[in-house]
């Protein structure tokens, strides 16, 4: 087997030679083993050792059939005897032979790569070579017949190095790893050297083949981890033996110089080709952390990547800090090389914001910096972190626009503007902030000099002349630069990278930007009204000169006329120069029009519009044509340059469109000039056209991205967007059902595609009360013009959303189902599902099923769709009813309820029957069973009551904007929003359900009391108790719309039934809670609820007393409870008992038959009684509860208006009636505040007041004590205190101006007989004077938002001087006893009035005289 001059001859192997001679020859020997000495005889005559080490793969091939084992074997010992043979023959060792001849066959393979100078890698017949050696050599390795240490040193004696994709297979396969071979080698220079050169060959052969990417990534993570494991040890290793630190520092050195490679290509960029670039590119890539998941040694990574960001900040550092001041703008993160910024971005992966910070300072601090690689460094972790934001704090960041960081001037003002900035610690701050700013001065821009005068720090007086000085110096160099300070627009960007403007140019773009911020706020910008005062000289001969610029005004008033007037009426603009530019404006217009220019305003866009219509027709001539599709980009850019020129020619358009934060439109009346129309309309058409005529050729998945650019590029332009949103409204929430179904398809189309650019539209405020928190999203303003209130816009909404959602499956059919969950709005699955179901049995699961057939675009896009069908099929779609169970998909029971209860049921394309087959199918099928992760009740009826009450409430809380104004009210409307009565009639049902069985073995309901009241409770829980005007308002609202709920349901239901032992009771704790707490503060004339709930609630004790077997006891319970419990219920039957008693008495012989129970008698024979007396009929007959028999007295003298004899009637009163007359007095004082709160309500002011005066008069002259009317103003205290249960909280709140209207009546024998008068008095006025600042500050208010100045026709002052004057005057005349009490209100006292303090201080001191005859204290 001789070799040929390249090695082996020919291609065929020993096996086939010897099988050759098996077929020529008989064979003489008589056992294998025979046969192979000779043959190793025979090849130790001729042999090869270069060639027989590659012979390995071509002698298996002959031994395949004989398994892995035994050709492994035979590949082994056949090898390695024929080595020994040789080693024997030589007198060397065998692990020397073979180290020494596999070494050789190296430089052999590795030869042939150096001549075609690619010395990093191999081409395919070297790796096949090698491959079959490196085979060899561990089937040498396993009988410890190869030598490592002097294979290394072989290596390394050759000519040249070896190629370094031989080194990694050596490496990689375990046959002498990297560390061993670097460590053989004792020139560590030499090594270093040929390891750089060798990875940056490696790093420009990358681009040749897929392959070699592939394997050069290999190559260098492997190499890189093990350079990185040794060259930046972790805290564990720092003990390791010194022969160790050899390969320390040969790993450290190769990973320093690539970096200063790195650093020097980056440096001459603009010099380097482009190879050497990519071979920079691709060394990046050791920089990705994800690389290193697999290893166990992050310290060593995190003291690598640190090194690197050090490296990188010191490269080099020959600016100084001047020449980056000078220089910082050209280092921003858009003008910085790409590699390196790249670079940073892979470094701050592996760090936190705070982290990489302080690493910042600690270089800046403590090393010299190259300024350029720091800036940009900042600017690129500002860019890409967000969190780096709120911790970068240097000007570079403010280069990258208000996007990033605040523009400089505000961050300046922020950081010193005030005494708490960064300067204000001490003195020794604020002169180095002066002196920094001084050495600055003659490096800084215009533009920062001019912020540092126009927003100058904060510094004390006394401090001044630094300030001074600074400005005088910066004044200076803008004079020098020939830059006045005076020329500063409004609006200047500092982050701008533009060459500064001309004072004019900047004067017009400031009056753009102004009128941009007018339309959105609808207020005078407040940098136009500083301006005015401050920067008088720019203001007049600048922004004025440049906003009244003479033009043909326009009919109806534009933005511009309406920001003049704006300013004329707040006198910015002087009357001269305003009727100057009336008068320059109407001249124009003659001068026009004598020139027969007739186009004044409108036809100059007739060039530029069919301009962009040519542009877009050929746009569609693109489309159709397949084979100029790679134009239709190229187009879009050229209809862009069209579009811009419309809107610059129509609006002017520049920098000020990027002000829009929140676009403004009213959503029930869009209005839209004609011109902006025009090409809205045109763009629309456009977008449908194509997407027909594109669907013509091919399926939307298979149609390009040339639709979505077309919607990227409409997007662009910013100040088109409040034009395009409003003419969509007017198309589809004004004019949906008269579309037709190519606009439909069109415009659905467009929705999907603008959904997609949706990070590119700002906010949208539609002017709603429900969204006046917040801004709408884009997909959020669909779901709110896509509304189902008739059969017309019910049947619109499917056919658009079955159109979009569809579109939008056949666009991206390979789109995983997360990311398909991701990019679908889910407003349009959600309203599908409430259309679909109410419009079709099928899907319901009603009648007949046929099997979905596969969804066609080609039947969508076809002229003569059939909607229903397309909507059925979509909705048996497997992908379709796989998104419908992912939560955000998911129509939930309330929200199904809110869509039904929009629904107009005279215009419903529903029939009565139909409506409510529905109705019963998604309550009682749909959402009862289903769980709750999926929208449904859990089988739980409660709880699907709970849902119908809330959703009802919180239909009728919304405002009129959604139907704007278009349904009529009824009994049961708010803000025109009527409930559906079908709805009320489910309510009703489920009600009924529940109270079926209400009573339970244990007792109540539940242990949580009844559910209804337990949801009021808890909604008003969330809309809170606050004191502001417009909280309170929220908070009556959502009170009286339960209570209309409450009148909804079965009267009984109000009632819950509990057992108590083996008796049965009806229990009203929890209405009576709710009356107490709620309804009692929205009460009528502050002391009676209103007669419908009042009925209610009789009525309904009535029915739920008929399930007991002695109904008149239960009745008699429940009303003795009242009497202590919920006394305002009683109040509130004396006052409509004319009316009452007619209503029960009926039903009460309705349902018994029998005479009326107790305690109703006892409140018709108080009635009776008042009657008959105040008819001089008879005397009064009291009752054993005095307060009941005065409310019965009050309210029919009320309705009798007997106030003109009342004198006459108290006088007949009798004796033994003083509780009766204090609780007369109690009921009027209550009315006498009902004429201050509602004048309209009550009788007359002057009536009121006199009817207490008299009541108050015959109680002074009986002598009966009345002043714990007052005294139990707190509660818990004194004998009236159930009078106050039976009154509002803010009539209690506001007795103190009952009281001190009745001191007519207070005279000195009224102070002498009662003590407590002077302590009710002070403690009146307290209150009284809390009132009034609570008037003032509403968040001290502890009343419920009660204040002085909610009182009608009082003047609050003038009451308060009153009280004041009267009070002092009493303190001088009360004796002594008076003032026991009294220390306690001295505290109030000296809050609110520090006089009256002293007077009672002064008035309760005792006399001489008493002083020396007190008796002495012995013990």
């Amino acid at each position: 087997m001789a070799a040929g001059p390249g090695g082996r001859r020919g291609s065929r192997a020993l096996s086939e030679l010897l099988a050759g001679r098996v077929k020529k020859q008989k064979c003489t020997f008589e056992s294998g083993q025979e046969l192979q000495k000779a043959a190793v005889h025979l090849l130790s005559c001729h042999q090869n050792l270069n060639d027989l080490l590659l012979e390995v793969e071509s002698s298996s091939k002959s031994t395949e059939q004989s398994g892995p084992e035994t050709q492994n074997a035979f590949s082994e010992s056949f090898v390695v005897s024929i080595l020994q043979e040789q080693a024997s023959r030589l007198g060397v060792p065998i692990g020397i032979l073979s180290a020494k001849t596999t070494a050789t066959n190296i430089d052999q393979i590795c030869n042939i790569s150096r001549e075609s100078n690619q010395a990093a890698l191999l081409n395919l017949e070297q790796r096949k070579k090698l491959s079959y050696l490196l085979q060899t050599v561990k089937d040498l390795l396993v009988p410890n017949a190869f030598c490592r240490l002097l294979f290394c040193q072989e290596l390394w004696k050759m000519q040249n190095p070896p190629v370094l994709e031989v080194v990694w297979h050596l490496h990689r396969g375990n046959i002498v790893s990297l560390g061993e071979l670097l460590e053989s080698n004792s020139d560590t220079s030499a090594v270093v050297e040929w390891l750089c050169s060798s990875l940056c060959l490696l790093c420009k052969q990358t681009d040749s083949s897929s392959l070699d990417v592939e394997l050069s990534g290999h190559i260098l993570s492997d190499f890189v981890i093990m350079f990185l494991q040794n060259g930046f040890q972790q805290t564990s290793d720092l003990g390791k033996k010194v022969e160790f630190q050899k390969i320390h520092h040969i790993c450290y050195a190769v990973l320093q110089q690539m970096l200063t490679w790195v650093l020097d290509a980056l440096a001459n960029e603009k010099q380097e080709d482009s190879s050497k670039l990519q071979a920079v590119k691709c060394w990046l890539n050791i920089f990705t952390v994800t690389m290193y998941k697999s290893t166990s040694f992050p310290e060593s990574l995190q003291q690598f990547f640190i090194h690197t960001l050090t490296k990188i900040l010191t490269y080099n550092p020959l600016l100084k800090a001047s020449d980056a001041i000078h220089m910082q703008r050209e280092w921003s993160f858009a003008r910085t090389c790409p590699l390196l910024t790249t670079l940073y971005r892979k470094l701050f992966v592996a760090f936190s914001a705070e982290k990489l910070m302080c690493h910042l300072q600690q270089i800046l601090e403590t090393h010299e910096v190259n300024w350029q690689h720091v800036l940009s460094c900042f600017s690129t972790l500002v860019v890409c972190q967000t969190e780096a934001e709120q911790l970068v704090k240097a000007r570079q960041a403010a280069l990258e626009g208000p996007a990033v960081f605040m523009p400089y001037a505000e961050w300046f003002k922020v950081s010193f503007g005030n005494a708490s900035g960064y300067h204000g610690s001490s003195k020794k701050a604020l002169v180095f902030l002066f002196e920094f700013l001084s050495e600055l001065v003659p490096f800084e821009a215009p533009q920062y000099l001019k912020v540092h005068i126009m927003h100058p720090p904060f510094v004390p007086t006394k401090y001044r002349p630094f300030l001074l000085e600074y400005i005088t110096l910066a004044k200076t160099r803008l004079a020098d630069l020939k830059v006045a300070i005076e020329d500063m627009g409004l609006y200047e960007d500092l982050s701008s990278t533009k060459e500064a403007v001309q004072p004019q140019s900047q004067a017009l773009e400031d009056v753009e930007k102004a009128i941009r911020i007018f339309e959105n706020t609808g207020k005078i910008p407040t940098s136009v009204i500083e301006a005015s005062i401050f920067r008088r000289p720019y203001y007049t001969s600048h922004f004025i000169p440049a906003l009244l610029m003479p033009r043909v005004l326009p009919e109806i008033p534009d933005l511009r006329i309406i920001f003049i007037d704006s300013l004329k009426r707040a006198d910015k603009i002087p009357p001269n120069l305003y009727s100057r530019y009336i008068q320059a404006c109407h001249s124009l217009k003659e001068k026009l029009l004598q020139d027969g220019s007739t186009e004044l305003e409108t036809d100059h866009l007739k060039e530029p519009v069919e301009q962009l219509k040519a542009e877009l027709d050929e746009l569609i001539m693109l489309i159709t044509d397949q084979s100029k599709h790679d134009a239709v980009p190229a187009q879009i850019a050229l209809i862009s340059e069209r579009l811009m020129t419309v809107l610059r020619h129509s609006h002017n358009e520049n920098e000020a469109a990027s002000f829009i934060f929140q676009i403004q439109l009213n959503i029930c009346a869009p209005k839209l000039e004609q011109q902006d129309q025009c090409v809205i309309d045109l763009l629309l058409t456009s977008f449908c056209q194509n997407l027909i005529a594109a669907s013509y050729f091919n399926p939307p998945d298979r149609q390009g991205p040339c639709l979505c650019l077309f919607v990227k590029m409409i997007c662009g332009h910013r100040h088109l967007l409040p034009a395009l949103l409003t003419r969509l409204c007017q198309l589809i929430y004004h004019q949906g059902p008269s579309l037709n179904d190519a606009h439909v398809l069109g415009l659905a189309a467009f929705m999907i595609h603008l959904n997609e650019s949706k990070f590119l539209i700002p906010e949208v405020n539609i002017g709603s009360q429900v969204a006046a928190a917040k801004g709408l999203s884009v997909a959020e303003y669909w779901n709110h013009l896509l509304v189902c209130r008739t059969g017309e816009s019910i049947a619109f909404c499917m056919r658009f959303c079955t159109a979009a959602v569809a579109y939008f499956l056949c666009k991206f059919p390979s789109l995983s189902h997360n990311d398909l969950c991701k990019l679908l709005p889910s407003g349009l699955i959600k309203k599908l599902q409430y259309v679909v179901p109410r419009l079709s049995l099928e899907a319901r699961g009603i009648g007949h099923e046929e099997e979905a057939p596969e969804l066609s675009w080609r039947s969508l896009s076809c002229p003569s769709v059939n909607y229903m069908k397309t909507s059925i099929c979509l909705w048996k779609q497997t992908r379709f009813q796989e998104l419908l169970k992912e939560k955000p998909f998911q129509l939930s029971f309330r929200e199904w309820l809110l869509f039904e209860l929009e629904v107009q049921p005279e215009k419903d394309i529903l029939s009565v029957s139909e409506r409510q087959d529905f109705h019963y199918w998604a309550l009682y099928q749909w959402y009862l069973p289903a769980s709750s992760a999926s929208g449904g009740c859990d089988g739980n009826l409660e709880k699907a009551c709970g849902i119908l009450i809330g959703t009802i409430l919180d239909f009728s809380q919304r405002s009129e904007l959604d139907n704007c104004g278009q349904l009529e009210k009824s009994e049961f409307s708010v803000h025109n929003r009527t409930v559906d009565p079908d709805i009320l009639c489910r309510l009703q049902e489920v009600v009924l359900e529940l109270g079926c069985r209400k009573t339970s073995p244990t007792g109540c309901w539940n242990d949580k009391g009844h559910f209804l009241f337990r949801i009021f409770q808890e909604r008003l829980k969330t809309i809170g108790n606050g004191s502001a005007v417009g909280e309170r308002l929220l908070r009556q609202q959502e009170m009286l719309l339960q209570k209309r709920i409450l009148l909804s349901l079965p009267p009984s239901f109000l009632i819950m039934m509990c057992r108590r032992g083996k008796k049965m009771t009806l229990d009203c704790e929890d209405f009576f809670h709710f009356v107490n707490t709620e309804l009692r503060n929205v009460c009528y004339r502050g002391c009676a609820l209103s007669y419908d709930i009042t009925a209610h609630f009789l009525r309904g004790l009535l029915n739920a007393s008929l399930d007991y077997e002695e109904p008149a006891q239960a009745v008699n319970d429940v009303l003795k409870t009242c009497r202590t419990e919920c006394p305002i219920i009683i109040s509130s039957a004396a006052l409509w008992w004319p009316r009452l008693e007619p209503v029960l008495c009926s039903q009460w012989k309705r349902l018994f038959g029998a005479p009326l129970a107790q305690e109703l008698q006892r409140l018709r024979k108080c009635q009776n009684s008042a009657t008959s007396f105040l008819s001089l009929e008879a005397e009064f007959s009291l009752s054993d509860i005095p307060w009941i028999s005065a409310a019965f007295l009050h309210f029919t003298c009320q309705q009798q208006a007997a106030h003109g004899r009342m004198r006459d009637v108290l006088k007949r009163v009798g004796p033994d009636t003083e509780q009766l007359l204090v609780c007369l007095l109690f009921f009027s004082l209550m009315d006498l505040i009902l004429t201050r709160l509602a004048p309209k309500q009550g009788p007359e002011v002057q009536k009121s007041l006199e009817w207490c005066l008299e009541i108050l008069g015959c109680l002074e002259e009986q002598g009966i004590s009345w002043l714990a009317l007052f005294h139990s103003a707190e509660k818990g205290r004194g004998p009236y205190q159930i009078l106050h249960s039976a009154a509002s909280d803010q009539y209690v709140s506001l007795l103190p101006i009952a009281f001190y209207s009745l001191t007519p009546c207070f005279h000195q024998n009224l102070l002498n007989r009662e003590q407590t008068f002077l302590y009710v008095a002070v403690d009146m006025y307290t209150q009284l004077l809390r009132l009034y600042i609570e008037g003032e500050n509403p968040q001290r208010s502890d009343h419920g938002g009660q204040s002085l100045h909610s009182v009608k026709h009082v003047d609050s002052l003038e009451v308060i001087t009153k009280a004041r004057r009267f009070l002092l005057h009493s303190i001088a005349r009360c004796p002594k006893k008076s003032f026991l009490h009294i220390q306690q209100l001295q505290n109030p006292c000296e809050e609110f009035d520090p006089e009256v303090k002293a007077a009672l201080f002064h008035s309760s001191k005792p006399t001489v005289a008493e002083d020396f005859y007190d008796e002495p204290v012995l013990f």
